[in-house]
């Protein structure tokens, strides 16, 4: 396993990530508004299926001693999705869309115990093009490496620098 997303298919990735358990402790990361803020974004989940979520992202704030953002992000640094909940099987399963309207794509976040570890799979399906494959891929990919850093106790690598680096290795990789 590699800590790299895959491409599946044309339109859908998968990241997998071992992390420090046990699974109840990254299920909350993944649900908990104050928890998922410190490596992704906060916003309120209603646990079930059709239940709505908001997540807004501030990136800036996950890591000190960063690059500004891209220049395409700098004008919308600060900004807020809503989907919905596909499917909640906690602390298992987590399925939302990705954006509020039909056809958006949708991620899935699978945790299995591994001993002291959680095996987290993450999957992005329905990307509507390689442009967007390649930004969730080096998204995901810096917000876990936040994550990972968060449950180890470590101080969060810096966010945009690292996202920068991903997302030209992705322009190679995918």
């Amino acid at each position: 396993m590699t800590d790299y997303a895959t491409a599946l298919a044309e339109d859908t990735v998968r990241l997998e990530r071992y992390l420090p358990g046990p699974i109840e402790r990254v299920w909350a990361y993944l649900t908990e508004s104050d928890k998922r803020a410190t490596w992704l974004a906060r916003g309120e989940m209603d646990l079930r299926p059709g239940g709505r979520i908001e997540l807004t992202w501030q990136n800036s704030k996950l890591s000190t001693n960063d690059d500004p953002p891209p220049e395409k992000y700098r004008a919308n640094e600060t900004h807020t999705m809503v989907g919905e909940i596909i499917e909640c099987d906690p602390p298992r399963l987590l399925s939302f869309t990705w954006g509020g309207e039909p056809g958006d794509s949708w991620a899935s976040f699978e945790l299995t115990p591994k001993g002291d570890s959680v095996h987290l799979v993450i999957t992005h399906r329905r990307l509507a093009n390689r442009g967007m494959k390649v930004g969730v891929s080096g998204g995901w990919h810096a917000h876990l490496d936040v994550l990972e850093d968060v449950l180890n106790g470590e101080p969060p690598r810096a966010f945009w620098r690292n996202y920068s680096k991903l997302n030209a290795e992705y322009e190679q990789r995918l």
